[in-house]
């Protein structure tokens, strides 16, 4: 891999779910703590993509969580 690190590929995912939003917070004494969570729903959204030594490469976005179907359909 050290003449031709072009070729190494390394595939991320991560994930973000509105259920981590916060459900108490801080506010000013006297005023009322006010916050939204995005998207106004609960649910999950994943993220992959292929890193390489120039670049990222084939960002995808997924409603929901990862499973062997949607890996194997983005590899």
């Amino acid at each position: 891999m050290r003449e031709e690190p072009d070729r190494l590929v390394f595939l991320d995912e991560t994930a973000t779910t509105t259920k981590m939003t916060r459900l108490r917070g801080r506010a000013k004494r006297g005023q009322r703590f006010k916050a939204k969570a995005p998207f106004g729903h609960w649910g999950t959204q994943t993220f992959i993509a292929a890193l390489r030594c120039d670049g990222l490469t084939a960002p995808w976005i997924i409603k929901g969580a990862m499973n062997r179907v949607l890996f194997e359909t983005y590899v």
